[in-house]
Parts: C-alpha cells; structure tokens; sequence
C-alpha cells in the first residue's frame, strides 16, 4: 500500500499545499488544497473520504470535488467522519447557501454525496489490504486521528492535536506501526498560540514523543510557511533522538 502526500502544509503560497492524503488510489485522508493538483482522471477514481475534522485546510476541497466528479461517478462519494464533523458540515458547508446539498443531488435515492458517520475505534476496510481505525485526537473541535493499516505495517496520522494521553498507549500497542505523522504548527515562541488553538510546538512535541514507546519513523506535518526552517531547527535539537524528518508534498510513503 501507498500513501502520496498531496499537501501537507499548515497554510498555503509558495507551493505549499494543506493536508491531504492519497492511500492507494480510492481512498483520501483529509480534502485540504492539496487534492486540487490530481487530474480529474484521478479524482474520479476516488470513493472514500475520511475527514480528521472540520477545519477548512482539511476540507476546502471537498465541496469542488464532488461538483467536478459527482455526474462522472456510478456511486456516491462516501465520506467518513464523525457525527459532530459530519453536523457541522451540513449546517455550514452543504447548506445551498455556501454550497449546494449533494446528498440529495440528483436526487437523494442516488447522490453524489453520502455521509458515513464513523466514531473513535471504528474500523473500515475501504481497499483490499487497508484497514483505517479512528484514533483519539484533542483540537478545538471535534477531531480524531487514524491508523492506515495494510496488514504488513501501519501508519498512524495524529491529524490536528494537541497534548493528548488518551493517544499514546493506542499506539503503544500497534504491533506493527511503522511511522507516525505527527503535526508541529508554531515554533517555540509561539507556544502560548499552540496551546490555545490546541496545536504542537517543538517543545511539546519533544515531550510527546517520549511517550511512544517503540521506534518508528517520525515524519513532521502542519508546519506554518514562513516558519518551517526555524521549526524544523528547533525539533531538531529537542527531539533529536527520534530522528524526526519534515513530510513533504509529493512524497510517497510504503507500507
């Protein structure tokens, strides 16, 4: 299995693209601005959306994709979140006011849109051989992380998070974890911005990882344009001992 990393920014400018993810290729993480630099041959093919959360840098795409596919497609777009996620998409995204309702489009017996709610702890099988759990994540709103399992090995993205103990002994116990994707959104200076939006900053990040309990590879997301370089510096130097790397858009992760 193969994950592509479409955007994996905290903002955009400069080639920088928000959060999205390709897992092989009928399967997203997350509809950030990164998903808009597939062809249209690409985004047909996609049947299965699992949304971390409502913020807009994950789910920006999402309204265009389903207006630019939906007559292409013989079924609907499955979109996976929780119910509170999936809430305030219908009250503020697919409210024929921002955007029109595509769970009834063209009609509701056969949308292009469909909603799945999906809680923390479900698992799904929406590809052979990828099996995607949601994992506890702490954020502003409501938010889960996930597990993308191949059955050979497992990455696990935290989505966006901040401090959160209910995480670690999930992923303690994955036996075959291979890498973590771990957001840092400010540097240092920012920390009292990264505690109140409940993001990361190095140090917090530094104090989280010596949690986890087993070597993995640590891949670096979220990062703020403009401040990636000093960021990076600074996780260099306190986490160290985790070989922490910075994700990058267009990289592709096996497992």
């Amino acid at each position: 299995m193969r994950l592509k990393v479409l955007g994996c920014s905290g903002g955009i400018g400069g080639g920088q693209r928000t959060t999205s993810f390709l897992v092989g290729r009928h399967t997203l993480i997350d509809a950030g601005t990164g998903l808009g630099d597939l062809s249209v041959a690409e985004l047909v093919q996609i049947d299965h959306l699992f949304l971390t959360h409502s913020h807009l840098d994950h789910i920006a795409m999402l309204p265009l994709l389903v207006d630019t596919v939906g007559a292409m497609r013989r079924k609907p777009l499955l979109v996976y979140a929780s119910a509170s996620t999936l809430a305030i998409l219908s009250e503020h995204i697919f409210n024929w006011k921002v955007w029109p309702d595509f769970r009834v489009i063209p009609d509701a017996s056969a949308p292009f849109l469909r909603f799945v709610p999906f809680e923390l702890g479900d698992s799904i099988q929406p590809e052979t051989n990828l099996t995607i759990t949601a994992l506890p994540a702490l954020h502003t709103v409501p938010a889960v992380g996930y597990q993308l399992d191949s059955g050979r090995y497992s990455i696990v993205f935290t989505g966006d998070t901040t401090v959160n103990d209910a995480f670690w002994p999930i992923i303690n116990g994955i036996g075959n974890l291979k890498a973590l994707i771990i957001e840092t959104a400010f540097c240092n200076h920012e920390r009292a911005l990264a505690e109140a939006s409940y993001h990361l900053c190095p140090a917090m990040l530094a104090s989280e990882l010596q949690k986890l309990a087993k070597p993995a590879e640590i891949h670096i997301t979220h990062l703020k344009p403009g401040e990636i370089e000093l960021t990076m510096q600074e996780i260099g130097e306190l986490a160290a001992a985790f070989r922490p790397k910075m994700l990058k858009n267009g990289q592709v992760l096996e497992f």
